[in-house]
């Protein structure tokens, strides 16, 4: 599973390096990201719904707690790609099966790359000037690899679903 050339040795220790600075308030930074996500895209609130319950916006979707729980799994998604950078194929099932999953509530391809601008703008506010070129070099190319294989998740579905 590999977005173009795979990850530079120097590219994944930066990766580890900003992710340590990051992981511990998953869920802090997690809200960060997803406050921009849905600045830059408030099409995608409708997509959260639990119980049937649509929130009014994104302020009452990122206090619910189902939301919550989402933004930890997703954190804990990018936790597991930097804990297996050496082996991302290792996520390829686990990520395709994702992708599946995204699809199947209405998510469009089109919309990770407003999560990936997202991601970067989450790491830029908790790393201030660590976020260099290269650490968003290699944060884009890791994202993209993600990316990449949650999109075989649409590929494996039967036309016209």
């Amino acid at each position: 599973m590999e977005s173009g050339m795979p990850l530079s040795g120097r590219q994944r220790a930066l990766i580890r390096e900003s992710w340590q600075r990051v992981s511990g308030s998953l869920l802090q930074h997690g809200l960060v990201l997803f406050t921009r996500l849905f600045d830059l895209d408030p099409d995608l609130l409708p997509l959260f719904q639990y119980n049937c319950k649509q929130f009014a916006s994104p302020q009452e979707c990122l206090s619910a707690p189902e939301f919550l729980d989402h933004i930890r799994k997703v954190m804990l998604v990018i936790d597991a790609a930097v804990s297996h950078l050496e082996n991302l194929s290792c996520l390829e099932e686990y990520l395709c099966n994702l992708g599946k999953k995204h699809q199947a509530v209405g998510v469009k391809v089109e919309s990770f790359s407003t999560v990936g601008e997202s991601l970067l703008y989450m790491l830029e506010k908790c790393l201030g000037t660590a976020f260099s070129p290269d650490v968003r070099e290699a944060w884009s190319k890791l994202y993209g690899a993600v990316v990449k294989a949650m999109q075989r998740g649409w590929e494996t579905l039967p036309e016209g679903d």
